[in-house]
């Protein structure tokens, strides 16, 4: 009798040490990236098995969770593409993507608890376009983030609005890690403003011709019409995806980097892009600036350039703001992080009078 109650016992006890080894376990959740629980701004394409490609500069995703663990899996097909990862509002993190799917690691802490997560794209098209998967999470599970806000900006541009060598390193041969789109002037305006925003930008690129003259690569009017910039039809971009109440344009910089282009070939190709905007996007105002590396005889033709543009568009939604020349510094021509506050403090007040926000 006493045998049997001992082994009934350790029956019991093996049992509940089972039992308790099955509900300690970890729970693992699998989350693609365009499940809405992942919150998103920026162009970004959704491939057949649900994850996104995306090229454009300030592309983030944010969520919630509760758990002990995040990783998310990604690459860039430049392997040259940089992301910034940010828990609970604490200090970014740069991390560099390889061509190959990669597990990177977001947080792991001893303890599941509730977190906060955001990942910003930092690079460019031309950097490589990225892919984001999936999110795997260790823990209780995610939960929506919190609402984006309801304005909504769309800042068209090029290598300055791309947030081209912010990160600049004194000493060191430039790299891709110097490009800072969270730090630009476009996403700093919008922070400003309680606005989402969304960057189409491409460094190198004009309205009509490029840095160095030339008139057959892509710029702003071609690109603008693609989810990831390097104008595959596949990546065509829907615009009723994204409505912007308002739309900053600052191209040009490239444009008169060979010389003064011709006004007439320059103001009609102006034109055409002011209309297509207004078209597209019914209810948003477009404000065109010159941007801030221009200056002298070169800035005076593009303002007057804009000036006859508008004027000729004859629209109460088109307006021109002013931009002050911010030359960078001896190591590189684009504007420093200083520099891009200094433009976005100039530029918010301008809009915020314009938009009545």
């Amino acid at each position: 009798m006493i045998k049997k109650l001992f082994n009934l016992t350790l029956m019991t006890v093996t049992l509940i040490n089972l039992n308790a080894c099955t509900t300690s376990a970890p729970k693992s959740t699998h989350l693609y990236a365009s499940d809405s629980m992942i919150s998103r701004t920026g162009r970004t394409h959704t491939n057949a098995d649900q994850s996104l490609t995306f090229g454009f500069p300030g592309v983030s995703f944010s969520t919630e969770v509760e758990g002990s663990q995040l990783s998310a899996s990604m690459q860039s097909s430049g392997g040259n593409s940089w992301v910034d990862i940010i828990v609970d509002g604490g200090a970014p993190k740069a991390v560099k993507l390889g061509p190959q799917v990669q597990s990177i690691e977001l947080f792991h802490f001893p303890a599941s608890a509730r977190h906060s997560v955001e990942i910003i794209h930092r690079s460019e098209n031309w950097h490589g376009n990225v892919t984001i998967k999936e999110f795997v999470l260790t823990g209780e599970g995610f939960f929506p983030s919190a609402k984006l806000p309801k304005r909504k900006m769309l800042v068209l541009g090029d290598s300055v609005t791309c947030g081209e060598a912010i990160d600049r390193v004194a000493g060191e041969q430039k790299n891709t890690r110097w490009w800072n789109a969270r730090e630009s002037y476009g996403m700093l305006t919008a922070k400003a403003l309680n606005s989402q925003v969304n960057l189409v930008c491409w460094g190198g690129r004009g309205l009509i011709r490029s840095w160095n003259g030339k008139t057959d690569e892509a710029n702003l009017p071609d690109f603008y019409e693609y989810a990831v910039g390097d104008n595959n039809p596949d990546f065509k971009w829907d615009h009723n995806q994204y409505q912007p109440d308002l739309i900053v344009s600052a191209v040009g910089t490239n444009d008169f980097s060979t010389g003064i282009p011709d006004r007439e070939t320059y103001v009609t190709a102006y034109v055409k892009l002011i209309n297509k905007l207004l078209a597209n996007h019914p209810q948003a105002h477009i404000a065109i600036t010159e941007g801030a590396i221009l200056n002298g005889e070169k800035k005076a033709a593009l303002i007057d350039y804009i000036r006859e543009a508008i004027s000729r568009v004859n629209n109460t939604r088109v307006h021109q703001v002013t931009s002050t020349n911010y030359p960078g510094d001896t190591q590189d021509a684009h504007p420093t992080k200083a520099q891009h506050a200094a433009m976005a403090n100039d530029l918010t007040p301008q809009l915020k009078a314009l938009m009545d926000w």
